[in-house]
């Protein structure tokens, strides 16, 4: 098979454990080749924009910008390269965040080896793929029901902070962080802040 043949690929995970066994794999395809790896977000934005890959096969939850944030710097600067989330945490949450950042497929890091090279395929050629257990999850739990703010707070909350400690980061008031924490609980479902966080974290929310 000729290089122009090839689809070429860019994987991004911020484990090399991860990055050199998902090479070592897809390199014994025929008709896959590895043209370059990043370890976060920023790096996979500048290593797309360096190398044009065909497909990019990104993580999710990264140091520094995370996969969906990235997926969509990737796809707003790179129109021609795909995005493959390849991801330990199959959350419907995510799923929906990253089809809506761009990503045309997501599949879960304990797939086969040869189910992952048949996804890369299908979202080269212009196919939407998506785990089907996730896919179901999805479509019974609905979408992330808090808003960006919401969001943002009980990511915050999720190491302890207090209210006030919130307040000084984001730029409000200790109320205003309240009242959002209070809100969020309620939208989950959740008896206090610590239930909501492990509840929105599980759904891919935050």
């Amino acid at each position: 098979m000729t290089g122009d043949d090839l689809i070429r690929l860019v994987i991004v995970d911020d484990q090399a454990m991860v990055r050199g066994a998902l090479t070592a794999l897809l390199e014994l395809e025929e008709d896959l080749t590895v043209v370059g790896v990043a370890g976060d977000g920023e790096e996979a934005v500048r290593v797309v924009a360096e190398t044009a890959p065909d497909v990019c096969l990104m993580d999710i939850q990264m140091p520094g910008m995370d996969g969906i944030a990235a997926t969509r710097a990737v796809r707003s600067a790179n129109a021609g390269t795909r995005v493959l989330i390849v991801t330990t945490f199959a959350r419907p949450g995510y799923l929906r965040a990253a089809l809506d950042a761009g990503a045309s497929g997501f599949v879960v890091k304990d797939a086969p080896a040869e189910q992952l090279a048949d996804a890369v395929r299908r979202v080269h050629s212009g196919l939407r793929v998506v785990d089907s257990a996730l896919a179901e999850a999805s479509v019974f739990e609905g979408a992330n029901p808090l808003s960006e703010r919401e969001q943002q707070v009980l990511r915050l909350a999720a190491d302890g902070r207090s209210a006030a400690a919130i307040a000084a980061e984001v730029f409000l008031s200790a109320g205003t962080v309240r009242n959002n924490l209070s809100a969020a609980i309620g939208k989950v479902g959740a008896a206090n802040r610590a239930q909501a966080v492990r509840i929105a974290q599980d759904k891919g929310w935050i």
